[in-house]
């Protein structure tokens, strides 16, 4: 048992000083004033700090096979990185090849994820259609847990799915109660504008953002939304990173659908300058899909996690070391897409969130946390700091600062994207499943301990409006 005692407890709805027991179980057992420790209790003394829900990234993609290679942090190395930056559960993705068996690949993924030191769910992509596919959704919901399922509406001749796929499966996934994740940007229009390119001599990271225009992501929310909206469905866009697919999903809910939009920290606070880096390697480093882009951008994104408009925030953590983005040195496709962040998130956007006045402390658990939990109906066993809860708790504090640095960080990587930034918001403590995993600065994760959540999906016979009214986000 763990007694965190004299800490300020923010939830995403309230503020106040409290004590929390974690129990044996690995859940919160009371929270109140002035808890007295059991016998045996370890006390850890959490004066000054605050005292919030674990993190929740829910876009994370841990030893993931993509573009010839395999990101470089596996399930345990990336967990662990998470839980030293305050992030106490991810969602990642099962990403089958194309016409494969979805549940098979499912089993993998489990398999891989099995070394992971934190909590950890998983969403299922669907690359392909057929009966098959029909009828495994309904087992991966029913038997193991899954009630969330990813499209690509990129990468032609890969992953992408067409509009055909799209409407089945949003289609099957409303008949079960769980929620579609759709990566937007217009496929055919990228694959387009590549060979364009490179016909015309642009073959540098460069060329990653021009063949990926603010355009091709916001005409792709636009049409998933109209999808979605036709059938009826729920939806949940992942990587927003234009004011245009701000603006799609803002009109969308106004016009009362329920979209939910996904926002990375890179995007709120890196810009698209740092393709004109003359190094070409630091460029690659960048290339990531959606690619960063003109800072006025990040106003519109900001704007959206203010007013509730987009709802969490993540970080499509998929890290690719220097000798893996070598590969597209001479052909800007070739970079394999991708760039760390696990453990960086709520800091950063502590500081420039918090600390700026964009957003409240309790705005910051929300989209750290809370909102997630919602969304994915784990709530509240994640995301609250409530009796019976999960003992995932991060000890912040707000006044400390550190500098990012790849030298310092854990992710398993050889850049970090936010190299040099100074931040001010730290996690000093962090607690998973009541075990002390973090202590200013003493990495105690443990391969293997962290556990699969398993994600119920909604009552199919549940409204959208019912539904939206549960969720409250």
């Amino acid at each position: 048992m763990l007694l965190v005692r004299g800490g300020t407890v923010v939830t995403a709805e309230t503020t106040g000083r409290a004590d929390v027991l974690c129990g044996a179980d690995g859940r919160i057992a009371a929270v109140g004033l002035d808890l007295e420790a059991p016998v045996g209790c370890a006390v850890l003394d959490a004066g000054g700090l605050l005292v919030m829900p674990g993190g929740i990234d829910p876009h994370t993609h841990m030893e993931m096979p993509f573009m010839g290679t395999v990101s470089s942090d596996d399930f345990y190395t990336g967990t662990a990185a998470g839980l030293a930056g305050g992030t106490t559960m991810v969602i990642d993705f099962v990403i089958p090849e194309r016409g494969a068996s979805i549940l098979k690949a499912w089993k993998h993924w489990r398999e891989k994820a099995q070394k992971a030191a934190s909590d950890y769910g998983l969403h299922v992509a669907i690359t392909h259609w057929d009966d098959t596919v029909h009828a495994e959704m309904g087992i991966l919901t029913r038997d193991c847990g899954v009630n969330s399922f990813k499209h690509f509406m990129a990468y032609k001749g890969a992953l992408m799915v067409d509009d055909g796929v799209l409407l089945r499966s949003i289609s099957r996934a409303l008949e079960l109660g769980a929620l579609c994740n759709v990566h937007a940007e217009n496929g055919d229009a990228v694959a387009y504008l590549q060979a364009d390119l490179l016909r015309k001599g642009v073959t540098g990271a460069k060329g990653h953002p021009l063949s990926r225009p603010p355009e091709v992501e916001g005409e792709a929310a636009q049409r998933v939304i109209a999808i979605a909206g036709l059938l009826g469905a729920p939806l949940y866009i992942v990587h927003v990173s234009t004011e245009e697919a701000t603006r799609a999903i803002t009109e969308a809910r106004a016009r009362g659908q329920r979209v939910y939009g996904e926002v990375l920290a890179q995007h709120l606070v890196i810009d698209d300058s740092v393709y004109d880096d003359p190094d070409p390697l630091r460029a690659a480093q960048y290339v990531m899909s959606p690619p960063f882009r003109p800072r006025h951008h990040q106003k519109a994104l900001w704007a959206g996690l203010a007013s509730g408009q987009l709802q969490t925030t993540a970080t499509d953590h998929c890290c690719f070391c220097a000798p893996q983005k070598s590969a597209g040195q001479d052909d800007f496709t070739r970079i394999p897409n991708g760039t760390p962040g696990i453990e960086d998130r709520m800091s950063v956007l502590w500081h420039h969130g918090v600390r700026t006045g964009r957003l409240t402390m309790q705005e910051f658990v929300a989209v750290t946390s809370t909102n997630t939990a919602k969304i994915f109906n784990i709530h509240p066993r994640k995301g609250s700091v409530s009796v019976g809860a999960d003992a995932d708790l991060v000890l912040w504090d707000p006044d400390a600062s550190r500098t990012i640095s790849a030298r310092t960080h854990h992710q398993n990587v050889d850049y970090n994207v936010f190299e040099g930034m100074e931040v001010t918001g730290v996690a000093r403590h962090t607690i998973s499943g009541g075990r002390h995993v973090w202590a200013d600065g003493d990495l105690r994760a443990v391969r293997g301990e962290g556990r699969y959540v398993e994600r119920p999906c909604f009552s199919p016979d549940m409204t959208a409006e019912l539904r939206r009214a549960w969720v409250g986000v």
